[in-house]
């Protein structure tokens, strides 16, 4: 994917707003789709493929908290999604990140902020070069250069932050990360503890069998996480 000419969405029911962030993103290289509602970025979304979605939370009806909630439960194809939100609590971050968002902006916001941290989902969407040879965790196979999950029936989609933190954990196998090592990871500014746990737990489901009783991806109390991959 060439990152300047991904196609992205744009879901936001302010009409004023929504044209000028397409003809921003638009100026910059990016294909654009828009979305007035949540109603109307599924019917894009059963037609079109999309590399991004920038999706804002205060929407009447479905909210873009709900509508991603939705998305990852219906097992719906994976796309990294930026919440826009006028709450900015840190509660009200956790639960964008719970529901599934890979990253936030608090409004109003600087449209090259905006831009930078499409860019930075973007990036983290690609496989590092240096990452070659697939890891084994129990019945699953990770594919780091195809950026996929395999298990025993089919592909196991992840999210883009839980493709982000599988990616640093498999550069580095049986080392401990720390939370700023996996805050980076994320491009997160801050390193909020809550919110990698919550990313952390998320990747869990997909690669444990019992994510209460971690095989291969285990917290190390005081320090960070380590990933031990095997059969």
């Amino acid at each position: 994917m060439n990152i300047e000419s991904a196609h992205i969405l744009l879901v936001d029911d302010d009409s004023r707003l929504r044209a000028l962030l397409n003809r921003f993103l638009t100026e910059n290289g990016f294909r654009v789709t828009t979305a007035e509602n949540a109603a109307d970025a599924r019917d894009k979304l059963r037609f079109m493929d999309f590399d991004l979605m920038v999706l804002d939370v205060m929407m009447p009806g479905e909210t873009g908290l709900d509508l991603t909630n939705n998305l990852r439960a219906d097992r719906a194809p994976v796309m990294p999604i930026l919440l826009l939100t006028a709450r900015g609590s840190p509660e009200d971050i956790i639960a964008g990140f719970e529901a599934g968002a890979d990253d936030y902006l608090g409004k109003p916001f600087d449209p090259r902020i905006l831009l930078a941290r499409i860019r930075a989902m973007l990036r983290r969407a690609q496989p590092p070069a240096s990452l070659t040879g697939p890891l084994q965790l129990g019945d699953a196979i990770f594919d780091p250069v195809r950026a996929e999950l395999i298990g025993p029936q089919n592909r196991i989609r992840l999210s883009g932050a839980e493709l982000s933190l599988l990616m640093a954990f498999a550069a580095r196998p049986h080392e401990i990360l720390s939370r700023e090592a996996l805050a980076a990871a994320l491009d997160l500014d801050d390193v909020n503890e809550r919110a990698i746990d919550v990313q952390v737990t998320r990747l869990r489901r997909k690669i444990e069998r019992d994510p209460r009783e971690p095989r291969f991806l285990h917290t190390v109390r005081g320090k960070g996480y380590i990933l031990k991959p095997g059969p």
